[in-house]
């Protein structure tokens, strides 16, 4: 079993989602991992170096948007 922490900071989808859709992922290929209640996709290599997607940034300005708006 794999165990990796996501950060609120780094993952913003999963903030506000009731644990059971946090819980309920899918490895969908060795490494790939679905979220099907949050529409989530995510890498092991996006989880353990999210630097290296810069779409992080971007949802994270949007979301900082919304709250300061």
């Amino acid at each position: 079993m794999i165990r990796l922490f996501l950060p609120y900071e780094e993952f913003p989808r999963s903030k506000d989602q009731p644990v059971k859709s946090i819980i309920h992922v899918k490895e969908q290929s060795p490494g790939h991992f679905y979220w099907p209640d949050i529409d989530v996709d995510l890498t092991i290599e996006s989880i353990k170096h999210p630097e290296r997607f810069p779409l992080k940034s971007k949802i994270r300005n949007q979301i900082n948007s919304k709250e300061n708006g």
